[in-house]
């Protein structure tokens, strides 16, 4: 067994040098189209003005009409950034046929667009885990099957979906975004399976937190669950355990160190532009060398690991009222 596992070892890393010394060539360019949706800021942005710069035909699809004076002038006259809401199936199918009159095949879709959320599940609605499910998932979903006829017009396309190590590992007060980038990946699965016969390539990104604006809107999501409370559940909870858990949160040590963006985008380059994707990217030092080791260990273990990095030292009110009967 012991030389199974080092012959195994052995081959791994062999491909990997392999790899890395001698890449698969890229494809060219010329006459290819991506589409970029959440090109607003962050990865879906910088990643429209590389793919740019290499000659392909972008069309980069923003949530806010503001972004769209900025973004069309880093681009090239080749670009079409337009407004793009991946929840409306009516933003989609304008996209479409805004983007079927242009060309009949799409190289790439990038399924990029996203929200955080943060909170237990004892404290958030159900409507805003449909909420974020609606944005991190179902809208890639639509989007997906809107623009498969596209994509499969021609071999050796490709849809990347933007990941996290929360699609493979579940941090508590995780409850919707963890579930929402489960879903995704399983779905990245299922398609690469069953359009395997069409050679349609999907990739999956999986990065760790990272300084992008996200971050910040982390720290709203927060805010945003903090206000809608319920009576019961401040009260089952406690205004000292909510105040001791945000403190614990803004000095969490993997968002002090968050890396920098510019990994992530060019592992999404290279999902694009590649002849060879990989299937998975785990692009930063957080998701290899963390994130993803921890989800191998036992579950147990995973659990003691937790508790004791993300625990509050707060008792909830109502297990020291349980403590007093």
């Amino acid at each position: 067994m012991i030389f199974i596992l080092a012959f195994v070892l052995v081959l791994y890393i062999s491909y990997q040098l392999y790899q890395h010394f001698f890449p698969a060539p890229d494809v060219n360019p010329q006459g290819k189209y991506v589409l970029i949706s959440g090109c607003d800021t962050g990865f879906g942005n910088s990643l429209a003005i590389e793919l740019d710069k290499q000659g392909f035909n972008v069309f980069a699809g923003i949530y806010s009409n503001n972004s769209k004076a900025t973004l069309t002038s880093q681009l090239s006259s080749r670009a079409t950034v337009f407004l793009l809401d991946i929840t409306q199936q009516q933003d989609i199918v304008k996209a479409y046929e805004m983007i079927k009159e242009k060309t009949n095949t799409l190289h790439a879709l990038v399924n990029n667009a996203g929200v955080p959320a943060a909170g237990h599940i004892d404290w958030i609605t159900v409507d805003s885990i449909r909420q974020i499910m609606d944005i991190n998932f179902f809208g890639h979903v639509a989007m997906t099957k809107t623009f498969l006829p596209l994509l499969i017009s021609k071999r050796d396309s490709r849809v990347v979906n933007i990941c996290s190590v929360a699609g493979f590992i579940s941090p508590p007060s995780g409850t919707a975004y963890c579930s929402s980038k489960y879903a995704l990946e399983s779905f990245s699965d299922c398609l690469r399976r069953e359009m395997f016969a069409w050679s349609l390539h999907v990739s999956i990104i999986e990065p760790g937190v990272m300084r992008t604006p996200i971050i910040q809107k982390h720290s709203q999501s927060i805010h945003d669950v903090n206000i809608q409370l319920s009576a019961d559940v401040k009260e089952r909870w406690g205004e000292e355990f909510f105040t001791c858990h945000y403190e614990e949160l803004k000095k969490n040590v993997l968002v002090k160190f968050a890396e920098d963006p510019i990994k992530v985008v060019r592992a999404l380059q290279h999902a694009v532009t590649s002849t060879a994707p990989h299937i998975r990217y785990k692009p930063g030092w957080q998701s290899k060398l963390i994130y993803y080791p921890l989800s191998m260990l036992p579950t147990w273990l995973a659990d003691i690991y937790f508790i004791k990095t993300r625990s509050s030292p707060i008792i909830p009110a109502g297990i020291k009222k349980q403590l007093k009967q």
